[in-house]
């Protein structure tokens, strides 16, 4: 079996926690971030904005992919995540991202999470051959009903997802792949933990972690159909269910890089609609746009406890 050498959620704690070293306007980089391959999903789910199309979902221009790996990793990335806002397994070059990353730019760990509709095992062990670390897969439904209401994809999907899962496992262990398995699951209400209890213990056996993860409100950008569902929304990220982080000052902003397919460093997990854009990476250095003045006077009002004038407003007073 492989070896494990940290926890999922030890390294999402280690990151929402922001440090002392990072807790200031201008920052050193940042240890993790993740890069949108493609903006494209072929899901739509309910809790997700995405599906509202707020801005052009494309893929990566691989070229631009290679540079800014090559940047972020001589100014100090340490972990790199191959997704953002989209799945990236639909990018045929997946494999290719991940050889790259781990043996051309030097990545020590990169990871990816999917919807595991399409994580095949042909192509799960595509990318554990290139050299991926951690695979995690979003179970976000309970069932077969629940992922139908919620995903808005035919119900008979769901058991495909299952199976992958299960033969992520099995390659893995054929292979003797150095590649943490994991799973994550949110948290809609109060009765979802019960709901959700038979297809975690049916996944357990097969991952490495499973853990659940609170519902975000996607930057405010939840409609009054979602709210209507009677979900218990948490505003700002807060990290996982079982270690939330305070709102303000958000780790987002301090710690993980965000950067869209067409080359926008972000300072949120939920940018939909570009208005956390804090620079353009296609035409100025990766650091530069970290360290941007709009990024600082954002960092500083998260640190006064303050953002009512910021971009982070809505997000942060949602509820």
């Amino acid at each position: 079996m492989a070896q494990v050498e940290h926890s999922i959620t030890t390294r999402i704690d280690a990151v929402t926690a922001i440090p002392p070293t990072h807790r200031m306007p201008v920052p050193p980089a940042p240890r993790s971030v993740k890069i949108e391959l493609t903006g494209r999903c072929n899901f739509a789910c309910a809790f997700c904005a995405r599906s509202h199309r707020l801005r052009e979902q494309k893929d990566m221009d691989r070229t631009l992919y290679e540079r800014l790996l090559k940047e972020m990793r001589e100014a100090g990335v340490e972990e790199i995540g191959l997704f953002y806002l989209g799945e990236s397994f639909l990018v045929p070059w997946l494999p290719e991202a991940i050889h790259y990353a781990r043996h051309e730019a030097g990545y020590p760990y990169v990871f990816l999470t999917t919807n595991g509709s399409i994580a095949t095992p042909e192509r799960v062990e595509a990318c554990m051959r290139a050299g991926l670390s951690s695979l995690k897969f979003s179970l976000n439904y309970a069932d077969a009903e629940q992922f139908s209401e919620i995903a808005r994809v035919k119900p008979r999907f769901f058991k495909g997802i299952i199976e992958n899962l299960k033969a992520a496992h099995a390659v893995r262990e054929r292979g003797g792949y150095d590649c943490g398995l994991y799973a994550s699951y949110i948290m809609y209400d109060g009765a979802q933990a019960a709901r959700m209890r038979a297809t975690v213990e049916e996944a357990r056996p097969y991952v490495d972690e499973i853990y659940a993860l609170p519902l975000y409100t996607q930057a405010d950008l939840v409609t009054e159909e979602e709210q209507a569902r009677g979900w218990r929304y948490t505003a700002g990220n807060r990290g996982r269910y079982d270690a939330l982080r305070d709102p303000l000052p958000c780790w987002a902003v301090f710690t993980e890089g965000h950067i869209s397919w067409d080359g926008k460093l972000s300072a949120c997990c939920f940018d939909h609609d570009g208005r956390f854009r804090m620079g353009d990476l296609k035409t100025e250095p990766f650091m530069q746009a970290w360290r941007s003045e709009k990024f600082q006077d954002l960092r500083r009002a998260h640190l006064s406890g303050d953002v009512r004038d910021t971009v982070c407003a809505r997000c942060v007073s949602y509820g």
